[in-house]
């Protein structure tokens, strides 16, 4: 593959077998860490500045502003890099160092907010900075990955085609939700061209995505603390919530076992598939969406003293163990 521009470089036919978490059938894992902004948000991000470019304001003089929790900040750096364009990535201090650090590499200005919002998150304060920021600057854009319905629409053209053109037959589904646009435009997909299958959305506990009641999380990814304008549930079967101390150990269990090494929200996707397994009848295919690898978080859930400080109880599992003194 020759490409013109770095973010052309997307690989959507990428997947890995991890048939052992439901045994008698197929388990297929969808890799989206493989493409240089290293995530899954590529997609989006190209799909979102290009209906910024298709409104009709004018590029450059016009300024891109987004929240994020990480990957689509990275993604977004990357792409408006090779545009010439100035964009502000608005983050909080979930968001791993390396991630913030890959943005202002990347060209990007990087604000941190550390203020939580009523649901203990930081999600709602970030959009209120940025809603500040567009009442005093009429040349900045906000891309509002949380309401802008190019995101879903990139990944029902992207992610959930390839899903079916790769694996052919599915079964079952399992997408993880954070702003819900991968979420939205692969159910999007799958129910119109494959409405057999199940597809089940995958959350971490302490989100308020789906009506559950907030709590305190740590690993950027999955969940929000404010529902995103994007979703709706119509073409969702069931929503399964995982506790983010089982992601860790997922992933490290998978990184140990299988020398594969996986990002928070994939940890919580693949926790779902496991506890669902004995529910699955043998003989089915069952896919999975991964939406990065673990080297952004090196010094978060594959980190002993991070993981020990945040879930003590935790410590005694063969996964997670303290660092010797």
């Amino acid at each position: 593959m020759i490409a013109e521009e770095v973010y052309d470089l997307v690989l959507d036919d990428l997947f890995i077998r991890l048939d052992q978490l439901v045994p008698g059938s197929s388990v297929f894992l969808k890799l989206e860490g493989l493409n240089p902004a290293g995530s899954v948000k590529l997609k989006t991000a190209v799909a979102l500045v290009a209906a910024a470019e298709d409104s009709g304001r004018c590029f450059p003089r016009t300024r891109l502003i987004e929240s994020t929790s990480g990957n689509l900040g990275v993604a977004l750096a990357m792409v408006c890099a090779a545009k010439g364009y100035q964009l502000t990535c608005v983050t909080d201090p979930n968001a791993t160092a390396q991630s913030r650090r890959l943005m202002e590499v990347l060209g990007a200005d990087v604000v941190v907010i550390d203020v939580r919002d009523v649901h203990g998150g930081f999600l709602q304060s970030r959009i209120d900075y940025i809603g500040e920021r567009l009442r005093r600057d009429p040349d900045l854009c906000w891309l509002n990955q949380y309401a802008n319905p190019a995101g879903p629409q990139a990944h029902r053209d992207r992610t959930g085609r390839a899903l079916l053109e790769e694996i052919g037959h599915i079964d079952y589904a399992f997408i993880g939700a954070g702003t819900t646009g991968t979420l939205m435009g692969c159910a999007e997909y799958l129910r119109r061209h494959s409405p057999a299958t199940r597809i089940i959305a995958v959350d971490a506990e302490g989100s308020v995505t789906f009506g559950g009641p907030a709590a305190r999380r740590h690993i950027p990814g999955l969940g929000t603390s404010r529902r995103p304008e994007i979703l709706d549930t119509g073409n969702i079967d069931e929503v399964v919530l995982i506790s983010e101390s089982a992601a860790v150990e997922m992933c490290r269990t998978l990184a140990e076992e299988r020398g594969l090494l996986l990002g928070g929200s994939s940890g919580t996707v693949l926790c779902a598939v496991q506890d669902a397994a004995k529910e699955i009848p043998d003989g089915s295919v069952v896919v999975a969406i991964s939406p990065d690898f673990g080297d952004r978080y090196l010094e978060t859930i594959y980190n002993d003293d991070w993981v020990a400080e945040r879930w003590p109880e935790n410590v005694g599992n063969k996964k997670i163990s303290q660092a010797p003194a």
